[in-house]
């Protein structure tokens, strides 16, 4: 309700709002432009094999190049709208005017709403989800990052371009542990600035409670890994329109977030698994004689490749717990998600049917 037996302050009080913290951090080398799916191809190179200096196959079994297939579909497609009557904004002063409200409401609902999409997505999609029922804490929150790290230096993740994504209470803890405040000069910049800009070579983003994905602890994220299409995002103030004496205010998001098969291990995701937290949903089963897979996670949904793909991002992946190739020597990929907040998904196991 608009209270006009009053007159308003001169200026008009909004909320705190934090921009975007995943602008600019991801890959934006793909444009969706007169497309909703775009299709990447990856080519699938050979393994080496010994030098043979006789016989005819001395450089070993010539094999055709065959590519790896992701399609990236977006989904998210968003919209809002409102209206400023003319008499409400003559008697406020003019201080709800369409341009105000318009920008008020892209920073506290549009911007949050794709973070929270984006940041939920690179959770899902990433390459190493690790769950942990010990809590990090300032005394071992380094040494959990320094894990993530090495991981990612062992999958040869390049590394530069990595962001440490940290909820607020992460952030804190990092701040003040003991291997940080070691750092003089680090230590120093935070007393100073009260942040922390860089932490191990990598950009660190501290990201507000409602965007965060539920009971991650932080993750990091290669640029390259990933990719956060926007395809639509505009929005139109329309001056009395029919039915309305004033302004119509009115905007759309097209976007989705995609994490690249080829490049995953350049996603990695900590989970609080403590009792009451998060859960990793348990490996897949997978029977050799047979080919039947199993979870052991309730409620999990199993997806499933048996042309060497990836599950995870393959649009040849099938949902069951039954393999559609029974054949000696056939090779089976599988994974397991559960769509509930709070649960992420296993990783991948392969069996050879026998």
């Amino acid at each position: 309700m608009i209270n006009l037996n009053e007159q308003f302050a001169k200026q008009l009080q909004t909320r705190f709002v934090a921009e975007s913290v995943v602008a600019g951090k991801l890959s934006d080398e793909y444009s969706f432009s007169g497309a909703r799916t775009v299709k990447v191809l990856t080519p699938t190179t050979v393994d080496m094999v010994d030098y043979e200096k006789s016989g005819s196959s001395r450089y070993g079994t010539p094999a055709e190049m065959q590519d790896a297939v992701q399609e990236l579909t977006l989904t998210q497609d968003k919209a809002f709208t409102m209206t400023v009557d003319k008499a409400n904004f003559d008697d406020g002063m003019f201080l709800k005017g369409a341009v105000k409200m318009l920008a008020l409401q892209i920073s506290e609902k549009a911007i949050p709403v794709m973070d929270a999409y984006v940041l939920g997505r690179l959770a899902q999609g990433a390459g190493k989800v690790v769950g942990s029922s010990t809590a990090p804490s300032a005394s071992n929150i380094c040494s959990l990052i320094s894990e993530a790290t090495r991981y990612l230096d062992d999958a040869e993740v390049p590394n530069n371009d990595r962001t440490l994504f940290l909820s607020a209470e992460g952030y804190a803890l990092l701040k003040h542990s003991d291997e940080f405040l070691a750092v003089e000069s680090l230590a120093r910049e935070a007393l100073r600035r009260g942040v922390v800009g860089r932490y191990d070579n990598m950009e660190v983003v501290k990201v507000p409670a409602a965007r965060w994905p539920k009971h991650v602890n932080f993750m990091i994220v290669h640029k390259y890994a990933a990719v956060a299409p926007v395809k639509i995002s505009d929005s139109q103030i329309h001056e009395n329109p029919p039915g309305i004496s004033g302004s119509l205010i009115e905007g759309r998001q097209y976007y989705d977030c995609f994490v690249y098969g080829v490049k995953c291990d350049g996603v990695y995701v900590h989970v609080n698994t403590a009792s009451g937290k998060g859960t990793v949903v348990a490996e897949p089963s997978i029977t050799a004689a047979g080919g039947a897979i199993s979870c052991a996670t309730s409620g999990a949904t199993v997806k499933y490749t048996t042309d060497g793909s990836d599950p995870r991002y393959s649009p040849t992946a099938k949902t069951g717990t039954q393999s559609d190739v029974t054949a000696s020597g056939t090779v089976v990929r599988a994974y397991a998600f559960k769509d509930a907040e709070g649960f992420y998904p296993s990783a991948v196991v392969k069996a050879t049917l026998s």
